[in-house]
């Protein structure tokens, strides 16, 4: 299957409630808003096991969440799958549904993981801050580029 003609999954997740912890979910909104051929997007509070079965159908799969510190205004790498999940857990990694989708549904998909740089978590606001909604944007142009081009193997922004 050719790069263009690849299925990509876009999830966005964190908690909108929470300040910049939204960064995923916008991000996911923005993205599902430009209709995009192939292109599945959803957002959730966290990722849940159930999501392998929808990575498992796509090619590419994008998980889109915010950092609490790392690189402004964003980073972007690809995603080694690891098992590990763990039931008693309230959420899952994204190399961990990866690893699970090959594990159950012999997915191939390649992981990236879109981490957005927020700067505030701790207030019940429904609001993301100045900063991140500038990273915010530049996120999306960039992710907007690689769906458009289908090209994630360039990690430089």
């Amino acid at each position: 299957m050719s790069k263009q003609s690849s299925r990509v999954f876009v999830i966005g997740f964190g908690n909108p409630g929470r300040q910049d912890d939204g960064l995923g979910p916008a991000l996911a909104e923005a993205i599902e808003k430009l209709n995009l051929t192939d292109v599945t997007v959803d957002s959730d509070y966290q990722l849940v096991v159930e999501d392998a079965a929808e990575v498992a159908v796509h090619d590419v799969v994008v998980f889109v969440d915010a950092a609490v510190s790392g690189a402004e205004p964003f980073s972007f790498e690809k995603l080694v799958p690891e098992p590990g999940i763990s039931f008693s857990s309230h959420s899952v990694k994204p190399q961990a549904l990866l690893a699970l989708a090959q594990e159950l549904f012999q997915s191939r998909a390649e992981g990236y993981l879109l981490a957005i740089r927020g700067y505030a978590f701790d207030t019940l606001e429904e609001r993301l801050t100045d900063q991140a909604r500038t990273n915010l944007n530049a996120a999306i142009s960039f992710l907007t580029r690689r769906l458009t081009e289908r090209n994630f193997d360039s990690v430089v922004a």
